[in-house]
């Protein structure tokens, strides 16, 4: 049975069929395989009462906010006055990419947007300051995928709901990972431009009257993060809720920038709506495919199997993290995470691991997933954003930030405290 899955999985997504339809078509495939009831009468109720869940409208609505704040300059603004501040280090503008990155995931939610418009402002200066380019490149690619480890998270609100994990929780445990990882991306570009001072391009120097006039431009981003992040915590709504006060900061922010017009708002919404349909789509295959999955028993079967071979907790989280390193060379972030969460999570919590620090490990798996290829999306992104040259530059300036993400991970697991201090003191 396990063998039949794999094996039609890897097939269709060799075909390159779109990820929704992969799942739809496996779980039909197992359904008609080995289950004696007709599943298929069961897609419509699985359907309806998983697109009306009133968390997954969170969905929509954080995409939403990341085209308002893409389209808005804020970004644009952002990355300026960080330069101002950053671009004194080794490695110059390079950590303003990742401190960008960080304050830019701390308000979309979304690696690809993050790393979309990160890269849109940042790339053109990376020839103008003679920086290496690989490497400059490489710091787009990681450091957006922050935007799914860094509150607020829309892969975050996808794992809580999948294994029925308080949101708020799993946020709560991204901050101190999420801004230790940006740490390790800036000790990495910092090694590296010590080793090789040419790669750091040309010092750009900011008086302290520069920096200090630049400060407006990072209050924006800050008050959509409070607006968002400071409503949940502070009683006053869902994730959901936030979300949606998330969008109207947005657009009164917009609005205050003189960039409010239809013209941007149509934009907005259609850019919302394509991303909102192939996500959905996506979400609501995979609800279907756990559901055959329970039924036809390959859930359990995976379960007693990993627990029959006798190795210890820590012995079989390390079979699951290899597991989540190979998988993601050769599926996207997003599906791996609706594919594998509702197989790995029962044994994970079987095992005695918490689900709060197991779902910030997983955000960190996706995250190298992101950009190690052949399917590493951040990898296209910024190749996309780039417009020229050949991939392979995106692929080997990323390296060494893969190396940093692996550290994290070996860090969480020695240390699980790093992700369950915040819960335990404040949840």
């Amino acid at each position: 049975m396990m063998g039949s899955a794999v094996s039609i999985l890897f097939v269709l997504v060799g075909l390159s069929v779109p990820i929704a339809a992969v799942l739809g078509i496996l779980a039909l495939v197992l359904a008609w395989m080995y289950s004696p009831m007709p599943l298929h009468r069961a897609l419509g109720d699985i359907y309806w009462t998983n697109s009306t869940d009133f968390i997954l409208v969170a969905i929509p609505l954080f995409i939403m906010m990341g085209e308002i704040l893409l389209r808005s300059g804020i970004a644009e603004r952002m990355y300026g006055a960080l330069s101002k501040w950053l671009s004194w280090l080794p490695g110059g503008l390079m950590h303003s990419n990742v401190g960008a990155c960080t304050l830019f995931a701390a308000t979309s939610g979304s690696s690809i947007a993050t790393a979309a418009t990160v890269g849109t402002v940042a790339i053109p200066q990376a020839r103008k300051g003679g920086y290496n380019e690989r490497l400059f490149l490489g710091t787009l690619a990681a450091g957006g995928t922050l935007g799914i480890l860094i509150p607020p998270s829309i892969n975050m609100i996808v794992y809580g709901l999948l294994t029925n994990t308080s949101v708020p929780q799993l946020y709560l445990a991204g901050f101190v990972p999420g801004l230790m990882l940006a740490g390790l991306f800036m000790v990495t570009v910092l090694i590296a431009c010590l080793i090789r001072p040419a790669w750091g391009g040309r010092p750009e120097r900011s008086s302290w009257a520069d920096r200090l006039a630049s400060l407006p431009d990072l209050i924006p981003p800050m008050l959509i993060f409070l607006a968002v992040v400071g409503s949940i915590y502070a009683g006053l709504a869902t994730p959901t809720e936030a979300a949606s006060l998330g969008v109207v900061a947005a657009l009164l922010l917009a609005a205050v920038n003189r960039r409010l017009n239809w013209e941007m708002l149509m934009q907005c919404l259609e850019g919302t709506m394509r991303t909102t349909a192939m996500v959905m789509m996506i979400v609501l295959a995979a609800m279907f495919l756990n559901f055959v999955l329970s039924v036809i028993g390959l859930t359990q079967l995976l379960t007693d199997f990993i627990l029959g071979l006798g190795l210890s907790p820590m012995q079989t989280m390390a079979v699951i993290i290899l597991g989540f390193l190979v998988l993601g060379c050769f599926m996207e972030a997003f599906s791996l995470l609706l594919i594998a969460t509702p197989l790995v999570a029962p044994i994970v919590s079987s095992l005695g691991f918490d689900l709060v620090w197991f779902g910030i490990l997983m955000m960190l798996l996706l995250e190298t997933a992101l950009i190690t290829p052949p399917i590493g999306v951040n990898l296209y992104v910024i190749q996309g954003v780039r417009g020229r040259g050949p991939m392979n530059d995106v692929i080997i300036g990323s390296l060494p930030f893969v190396g940093a993400m692996l550290v994290m991970i070996v860090a969480l697991v020695l240390w699980p405290e790093i992700a369950l201090w915040l819960p335990q003191k404040f949840g």
